[in-house]
């Protein structure tokens, strides 16, 4: 219940390093080339027992993860994203002709049909990135029906990732024990449409999908968005394992992780609270975050309206 979770508002930031700055934007992306890279070691391992069997594509994400802190490196990689893909590409087909013996093992199959969901995904994270870059602050107007299919097809990469291990689900009374319940409102005044900082997207996703990876199969997540005339409002809620009272405070400090999540295998660089807050104060906005140890976790952001019109 709501009402159960201790709630504090997020205070003053200290200001980013550039190269922390960087890695807040880069986010998303750092969490697509750590399943790349964990995909490419499965390949070798299943082909030839040989986690670096495929050099080149992992050399290709560890030089790509590792350029995430500089802006400029960053941009240039993400331009040449193409190439990058076509490389590590023609690396695996090399890998499967040399082990063809092996290359019809269903772990190859479900790889394959993984991999072409993360160049996907990285492609439209890619293609966010470079549409905000010259413009940070800006605001735009977007589809409520185009939001909603693209956090359905943000859910349903997840859930290919983790090969069966459980499953997305947006329907409550078909929830299985290995299931997440997992909900998106998005609404505006008119209904249509809503009206944000296109970072607000990215930041909701991390945050939707953190409250997955710290929630244990069988759990509920539910997350809304709402503009109204005055403000942007959002929240997401789930039923995980929560954060410590004394640590409330801390979690949106830059690289630091709650002490009761270790046993959790982070792909990304545990930044997603971090991004929030700091997404939200660039905008001048107000951020809470309400949560008790195995209850659960709420996360609510509120964004003025006035910072921006529509055009």
């Amino acid at each position: 219940m709501a009402s159960d979770l201790i709630e504090v508002e997020v205070g003053d930031l200290p200001p980013l390093r550039p190269e922390e700055a960087s890695l807040l934007d880069m986010h998303s992306i750092l969490n697509n080339l750590n399943i790349l890279q964990s995909e490419l070691v499965v390949i070798g391992l299943t082909l030839a027992q040989d986690a670096d069997l495929l050099k080149d594509g992992l050399t290709v994400c560890r030089e790509m993860i590792a350029a995430l802190g500089d802006w400029e490196k960053t941009l240039r990689n993400a331009v040449a994203l193409p190439q990058h893909c076509v490389r590590v590409m023609a690396e695996i087909e090399r890998a499967l002709n040399e082990h063809a013996d092996r290359r019809e093992d269903p772990k190859i199959a479900q790889s394959l049909a993984n991999l072409e969901s993360i160049f996907s995904m990285l492609d439209v994270r890619v293609g966010e990135l470079l549409s905000r870059a010259e413009h940070p602050d800006r605001w735009e107007t977007m589809s409520i029906e185009n939001l909603r299919h693209n956090f359905l097809e943000a859910f349903a990469a997840i859930e290919k990732n983790s090969k069966g291990r459980y499953h997305i689900i947006s329907n409550l009374a078909r929830q299985e024990p290995a299931d997440y319940y997992v909900r998106f409102d998005f609404d505006s005044v008119d209904g249509k449409t809503v009206y944000m900082p296109p970072v607000f997207q990215d930041m909701m996703r991390d945050l939707i999908a953190n409250a997955r990876k710290y929630t244990a199969a069988g759990g509920i997540i539910a997350a809304g968005l709402f503009e109204s005339l005055r403000e942007l409002r959002f929240v997401v809620h789930d039923t995980g394992r929560g954060i410590p009272e004394s640590e409330l405070r801390r979690v949106v400090e830059f690289g630091y992780r709650g002490s009761n999540v270790g046993d959790v295998r982070a792909m990304g660089g545990g930044f997603g609270l971090t991004k929030a807050a700091y997404v939200t104060k660039q905008f001048g906005g107000r951020m809470w975050i309400a949560s008790r140890v195995d209850i659960g976790t709420r996360i609510s952001i509120v964004l003025p309206r006035a910072a921006a019109s529509r055009v």
